[in-house]
């Protein structure tokens, strides 16, 4: 088992982990979560013996096999399969030495050495690693195609099938999904249940920690607490413990006050001095049980468009593709204001190229692409984190696109994405994957778009940002079309999905378990179909619905939000004259009239706030009653 005994570890002079105790035992399937910088990656270099304790111990079994994926390929010539081959360390060995024996015409030592091949199953070593290979999205013809022909995205999934050819005892995966379409997370997915070591998995997908780990381990405020079952089991656990927590934080809190106020008032009083000596000793013995940080950094949503016509934009009869050759034909689509579609299929079927001709960056080969006049089409697409200004603050990229707009409104903008205090004055240029990626979500969402194009928007997103990317998009005004193998994201945003396939682009009548189901299924069409049909009609009419109830309720909502923001615009008023008050000097008798002013307008904030209160209550019983 792994065991994690009074583990305290410092990062420069951040301390990560603070007498921490957990014990992972054999065949755990783990989920490690927690914010970014909290040290999930560290901790995985504690386990590799690449980082030390500064106090405490990490205690692994010595006979264990680790393996992990590695963040860098070589650039070699190796063939992908003799590459992914090299993962199994021990077949490798006795491979090596086996060419020596026969060499060397040693008899005995070739018997041997097939003997050890036979119990570690080195004779189907080849085909274990182009099954890898299949179900990672690699084709026959790729298998003997050198390393150095891949782009980065498949060298890392290279590196991955490598790790997973180890036979190991514990095995590291740190975001294996970001360079995955969805047919290979689904195949990920069930060679990890299946993994017969010991798993601890960082991932930021839910949906894949869901049908992966069996216990979740948080880390926050250099601890870790375990949980049992799977996130969603955790998510539920843990927003009870932080409710009890923050029960107990508040009712702590009474209780100091009470004391410090029984302090204060009888310190100086000889009778009953010895009394307030007790509550003094008693303040600090009393354990400061940390107020629940359950609020997201993460605060923003989307502008109405600056403009919305029906249709916004469509597509007849498109071909679409590179150098005169068609990847995709045959395209008709008709985008509306409302329209949410998931792009589904396999990588390289042509969900990107399809994004880019929607875009406008790309030409079509045949048909007509025709958008609507004066609209705006944002588009997020993993290159252009790339294209941000290196030397620039996201405030300056903000500043670039309004220069009318003041500092303040332009902070206050950037603050939702989590570029707060000096990070929105930083330049971008250090920034990681994650800052990148929310910096250019912050720069389309400012643009106002009546179509938003999103190819993988959440791939270096935290879970916290993708919450806060979903929830942003659920009141989105305009037409939306995204690629993501984030399933979560598809089945609370999409209402309706397209499957691109076999040069094809057209709706798919089904929801995500049937897309599985037909993924998993693809050499059985028959039984997809017969088991997908009798659903399919059903199935398409519900999207329907929840696409016109959507556009019922958003008067509702905007209702809602118009009343909240009315709420935080008086509280806000009435919390400054209230400050006013609190000046002992405004009682005096020469400020008579200024406390009359500022008590009539006291009452009259009340009141305002009072009437936003009822019409916010109203609002939200409405849609609640939807």
């Amino acid at each position: 088992m792994i065991k994690l005994h009074q583990l305290s570890v410092r990062r420069g002079v951040r301390l990560l982990f603070e007498s921490v105790n957990l014990t992972i035992h054999p065949k755990q399937k783990v989920g490690l979560t927690g914010a970014n910088g909290t040290g999930k990656s560290s901790l995985f270099a504690l386990f590799q013996d690449k980082l030390h304790a500064d106090h405490g111990s990490v205690s692994i079994p010595e006979s264990w096999v680790i393996a992990h994926v590695a963040q860098e390929t070589p650039a070699v010539d190796t063939s992908a399969i003799d590459y992914v081959l090299q993962g199994d360390a021990e077949y490798m060995d006795l491979q090596q030495q086996l060419v020596e024996a026969e060499s060397s015409h040693d008899g005995h030592a070739q018997s041997e050495l097939h003997d050890k091949l036979a119990a570690i199953d080195g004779y189907t070593a080849r085909s274990r690693a182009g099954r890898l290979l299949h179900g990672l999205g690699f084709s026959a013809d790729q298998e003997n195609l050198a390393v150095t022909s891949f782009s980065g995205g498949w060298r890392m999934r290279l590196n991955l099938a490598q790790a997973l050819m180890c036979r190991s005892d514990l095995l590291l995966l740190d975001e294996p999904t970001n360079h995955l379409d969805l047919e290979a997370v689904y195949w990920l997915e069930e060679w990890l249940r299946n993994y017969q070591g010991t798993l601890v998995l960082i991932s930021h997908d839910r949906d894949f920690l869901d049908r992966v780990v069996t216990q979740v381990v948080h880390i926050e405020q250099q601890g870790m607490k375990a949980y049992t079952g799977n996130y969603s089991a955790f998510e539920l656990a843990r927003a009870e413990h932080l409710a009890h927590q923050q029960a107990a934080h508040n009712k702590q809190q009474r209780e100091i006050a009470h004391i410090r106020q029984f302090v204060t008032r009888f310190k100086a009083q000889a009778t009953k001095a010895r009394q307030a000596q007790s509550r003094i000793k008693a303040l600090e013995r009393m354990e400061l049980i940390a107020p629940a940080h359950v609020d997201s950094p993460f605060h923003f949503s989307f502008y109405p468009p600056t403009r919305l016509t029906a249709p916004l934009l469509s597509l007849d009869k498109i071909a679409v593709g590179y150098n005169d050759k068609p990847i995709i034909s045959g395209v008709k689509l008709s985008l509306a204001p409302g329209d949410r579609i998931g792009l589904l299929g396999p990588n390289g079927a042509g969900k990107s190229t399809l994004i880019k001709l929607i875009a406008g960056e790309l030409p079509p080969l045949q048909g007509k692409r025709k958008e609507a006049k004066d609209i705006k089409i944002a588009y997020f697409a993993q290159h252009q984190l790339e294209q941000l200004t290196m030397d620039e603050s996201p405030l300056q990229h903000l500043q670039r696109l309004d220069r009318l707009a003041s500092e303040t409104v332009l902070r206050n903008f950037i603050g939702g994405f989590g570029f707060q205090g000096d990070d929105a004055l930083a330049p971008v240029g250090p920034f990681s994957g994650g800052e990148k990626a929310r910096l250019v979500l912050a720069l389309l969402v400012y643009q106002k778009p009546a179509v938003l194009l999103l190819d993988e928007p959440t791939n270096h997103l935290d879970l916290e940002m993708r919450l806060a990317l979903t929830l942003a998009l659920q009141d989105f005004e305009g037409a939306l079309i995204v690629v993501s193998h984030d399933r979560h994201l598809l089945r609370t945003v999409a209402d309706e999905l397209w499957l691109v396939s076999d040069g094809q682009a057209k709706v798919f009548d089904g929801d995500l378990d049937d897309y599985r189901e037909w993924t998993l299924n693809k050499d059985k069409p028959e039984k997809v179909i017969n088991e997908t049909s009798s659903n399919s009609n059903k199935k398409k009419g519900d999207r329907r619905a929840a696409a016109e109830a959507r556009q019922k309720l958003q008067p509702l909502r905007n209702a809602v939000k118009k009343a909240e923001q009315k709420m935080e615009k008086v509280q806000l008023s009435l919390d400054k004259v209230e400050e006013k008050l609190a000046d002992n000097t405004l009682y005096d008798d020469n400020n008579k009239d200024k406390l009359k002013t500022l008590l009539l307008e006291q009452g009259n904030l009340k009141s305002e706030l009072e009437l936003a209160e009822m019409d916010w209550f109203e609002a939200s019983e409405q849609l609640e009653s939807f």
